[in-house]
């Protein structure tokens, strides 16, 4: 069944108002996208903000009649109605659509993401096996590649590694699959620390070699390797502490961070650590190091 696709091109103040609006009058659903090449890299926490010109997309049911949904539209916007575009949308297998998308990945020499729905390419290899899900994390963005090439060049058996602000715990779970011997993990996101679970569990690791906490809930102690994909102004933040975490010639990965604010970050962490050359991907960086 086709669908009817309504495009406005509104102003972020309007989002919430059109949004209930197209709802009343029946979309099955409401999302947005750029209407320009403005993306936007470090949100304050807890928002979920807008780009400047963004385009909101409502799904209809194809029975619809356009000509009289393009004129209620135009009633409740009276003349401050956005500019207005209609277009029939052909259905699909969106799930399998979705699937298609997402292909097993390799990340250094020994290291794969396979998703569940594909077989691994190389069964002999260190395979994590993690789906795309809510929780950010899949290895599919340069930050989280960045640290899966990382970790898979660095000798990490027997290691102790704490995953700071772990996601879905996609670098935690691929260092015990690399030898790792303890993994702690923390997120300030109780949702992410559930997907850390059940991709921890998914991949065969024991619940007693993976301790799973809220930031104000983690216990003090040192750690061999300390992993911080996050974003570069709590990685400034949060030197104190990160560093305070790493025991002295422990390692240390920091990625989310834009090739531009490299230089902060490193300044941030040059005085405790003997920092390696910065590893860059798309735009993204890597500062990796050794605790003097």
């Amino acid at each position: 069944m086709p669908w009817l696709q309504v495009r406005l091109a509104i102003q972020p103040n309007q989002a919430t108002a059109w949004e209930d609006r197209l709802l009343e009058l029946g979309a099955v659903s409401v999302t947005y996208m750029d209407g320009e090449d403005q993306p936007i890299y470090e949100p304050d926490l807890g928002t979920t903000p807008l780009w400047s010109h963004t385009h909101l997309l409502a799904l209809f049911e194809n029975d619809v009649d356009a000509q009289s949904l393009r004129q209620h539209i135009q009633l409740l916007g009276g003349a401050d109605t956005p500019e207005l575009d209609f277009e029939e949308i052909e259905d699909q297998d969106w799930e399998r659509s979705w699937m298609d998308n997402f292909h097993p990945m390799r990340f250094g020499q020994r290291l794969w993401i396979v998703p569940s729905w594909h077989a691994a390419p190389e069964p002999d290899a260190v395979n994590l096996l993690l789906d795309p899900g809510l929780a950010f994390g899949t290895g599919t963005h340069p930050t989280t590649a960045l640290c899966l090439e990382w970790l898979d060049g660095q000798p990490i058996d027997g290691c102790d590694v704490l995953d700071f602000g772990c996601g879905s715990g996609i670098l935690a779970i691929a260092a015990k699959l690399l030898g790792a011997k303890q993994l702690t993990c923390t997120d300030i996101d109780s949702q992410a620390l559930q997907a850390t679970r059940d991709n921890a569990n998914r991949n065969g690791i024991a619940a007693e070699d993976m301790l799973v906490y809220l930031p104000e809930d983690m216990p003090q102690q040192q750690f061999d390797v300390v992993l911080a994909n996050i974003l570069a102004g709590p990685l400034v933040e949060l030197a104190p502490q990160l560093i305070q975490y790493t025991r002295s010639g422990g390692r240390i990965a920091l990625s989310g961070i834009l090739a531009e604010q490299a230089q902060e970050v490193r300044d941030a962490y040059s005085a405790a650590f003997d920092l390696a050359p910065t590893a860059e991907k798309d735009g993204w960086v890597c500062i990796s190091g050794v605790r003097l």
